[in-house]
């Protein structure tokens, strides 16, 4: 599939008898990483910083940030670390993972986005799981949520009119046909 200009193969994943999806893996692909952020920054709205959650939102937000000049973003965690002065924490499940997730977010950052305008960004969203987990978070501070980006909406995600995202991901059949 094209995005940001660029030609990716994705591998079909199996999620159960009836339905598999395109494995987007963002880690590693620079190319494509600087290509996305571009992209996205050009649609974003205005902000004060950039919230996602660990894993593979990760090199996206630090590349966008690194574009648009920001200083810093920020990360909500999948298990809270010594470094962190305190931590909020929200549970999640994710599509593509098998059990529930907590997303952790130092109280540090959290103070940061009191008053500010968050931009969420993630790789995919799909069921919008990690989303609502982050913008618990978002609410939780006192910020204001300013947008939802992502690379890929896949399913019902493509319907929703309160997020940015650059191309559709389809679903599939057990014989590789696009159903969604």
């Amino acid at each position: 599939m094209k995005i940001a200009g660029l030609d990716r193969k994705l591998p079909l994943c199996r999620l159960n008898d009836d339905l598999y999806i395109g494995a987007f893996v963002i880690f590693g692909d620079a190319e494509l990483t600087v290509a996305c952020a571009g992209a996205l920054l050009e649609k974003a709205p205005e902000y004060d910083y950039i919230l996602t959650a660990e894993a593979k939102g990760i090199p996206l937000a630090h590349e966008m940030a690194r574009q648009n000049g920001d200083s810093k973003y920020l990360l909500a965690r999948k298990a809270p670390k010594l470094y962190m002065t305190g931590v909020m924490e929200v549970k999640v499940h994710s599509i593509t993972t098998a059990k529930e997730q907590k997303l952790y977010l130092d109280v540090a950052d959290a103070e940061l986005m009191k008053g500010k305008k968050i931009l969420i960004v993630d790789d995919v969203i799909s069921t919008g799981e990690s989303l609502y987990a982050l913008e618990e978070l978002v609410k939780r501070t006192g910020g204001e949520i300013c947008g939802r980006m992502c690379i890929l909406a896949e399913g019902d995600a493509q319907k929703r009119d309160d997020i940015i995202y650059l191309e559709k991901l389809p679903l599939f059949n057990s014989k590789g046909d696009i159903i969604g």
